[in-house]
């Protein structure tokens, strides 16, 4: 989709082995290709996949309750984590399968 060589820089607190970035920094790629701003009250956890697949991530709910306890209001993760949630969030829960459902979901395509 980009097309062109991306670098980016991780800052500390951020681990780069943490595969549920993945997804977040592919929708800040796409955002600043497209020159449009994702929302401040939005967030993304996923790994993604060579093919673009969305992957479920571990502790899908520790991470979800204190994406609520920051404030945000729409969470984006895998579709398989979100058919297996459990409890009530005030958070606006969006599934996705894969990158371009996550871009259409934010108006970035």
């Amino acid at each position: 989709m980009v097309g062109q060589d991306v670098y980016l820089n991780v800052v500390s607190g951020i681990r780069i082995s943490e595969p549920a970035v993945d997804l977040g920094v592919i929708l800040a790629c796409s955002s600043s290709y497209k020159n449009i701003s994702i929302p401040k009250d939005v967030v993304a956890i996923g790994e993604v996949g060579l093919t673009g697949e969305v992957r479920a991530v571990n502790m899908i709910e520790k991470r979800l309750k204190e994406a609520e306890k920051l404030g945000f209001k729409k969470c984006i993760i895998p579709e398989s984590n979100k058919k297996l949630l459990k409890d009530e969030y005030k958070l606006d829960i969006i599934g996705v399968r894969n990158i371009n459902e996550a871009i259409k979901t934010l108006g970035i395509k």
